[in-house]
């Protein structure tokens, strides 16, 4: 299955770690998020850690009220943060693995151990109405299990192609997300993934969303942060337009 259009969701974590290196009131993420839908994102991500490192509770009330497009909650499968993704009621909730020593997510959720916890966890989701969906590394297994949980999508870890390239990483990623999508799963996919390097996962035909935040954040010092955003969606649909046309016949 291929996605007609492919969605630019994100994250504004980095604009609160700004923030939060001299807690004060700005940068504020909320105003970035509002800045990112005028420049064309379609979504916006936003992971609140249990240990506050940028994200903060207020920022997440705002943002379920003030975002016009579609709100990405990323978290760790805590009652604490199903508790508040229950309440806020974000269009899509993003299940992670969380360490408190890592400086950022590091690998895909373990989605083969404790998987009663994280099937009662998805059902608690979708009775309130959430999309879920799964951050995974492009494995095979992974892919079938997060449909067997009952998720809804499935986001596929794309730090091992970002920080090694090469074919393998990449192959991975072909192969798990046309099978995901084979399933009935939403395939979405980020983590490193920067103007120089999405070309080849945008043109990934059953990917459907990207959620990309550190680069948009870093590319925004130098040109601001509307050109940033579209800057990588130029990138994005440059590389998905050029897929689609080779197909042509």
């Amino acid at each position: 299955m291929r996605a007609t259009h492919q969605r630019l969701y994100v994250n504004v974590d980095h604009v609160a770690t700004l923030r939060q290196a001299r807690r004060t009131d700005e940068p504020d993420p909320v105003a970035a998020a509002s800045e990112c839908e005028e420049a064309g994102a379609d979504g916006i991500t936003a992971h609140l850690r249990e240990d506050r490192r940028h994200i903060q509770d207020d920022d997440i009330q705002r943002l379920a009220t003030g975002v016009r497009t579609m709100l990405n909650l990323e978290m760790a499968l805590t009652d604490e943060m199903l508790g508040i993704a229950t309440a806020l009621r974000p269009h899509q909730v993003t299940l992670v693995p969380e360490r408190r020593e890592e400086v950022t997510t590091e690998g895909g959720l373990d989605v083969t151990r404790d998987t009663e916890r994280l099937a009662d966890g998805i059902a608690r989701l979708k009775r309130a109405g959430l999309r879920t969906s799964l951050f995974i590394d492009p494995d095979l297994r992974a892919v079938e299990r997060s449909r067997e949980l009952g998720a809804d999508a499935i986001e596929l870890h794309t730090g091992r192609y970002a920080n090694a390239g090469g074919a393998a990483p990449l192959d991975a990623l072909r192969a798990a997300s046309s099978r995901g999508a084979e399933i009935g799963l939403a395939i979405h996919a980020g983590h490193g993934l920067t103007v120089r390097n999405v070309g080849p996962v945008a043109a990934i035909a059953e990917i459907e969303e990207l959620n990309i935040g550190h680069s948009i954040v870093s590319r925004a010092v130098f040109i601001g942060l509307a050109a940033a955003v579209r800057e990588m969606r130029m990138a994005m649909y440059a590389a998905r337009a050029l897929t689609t046309a080779s197909r042509v016949p």
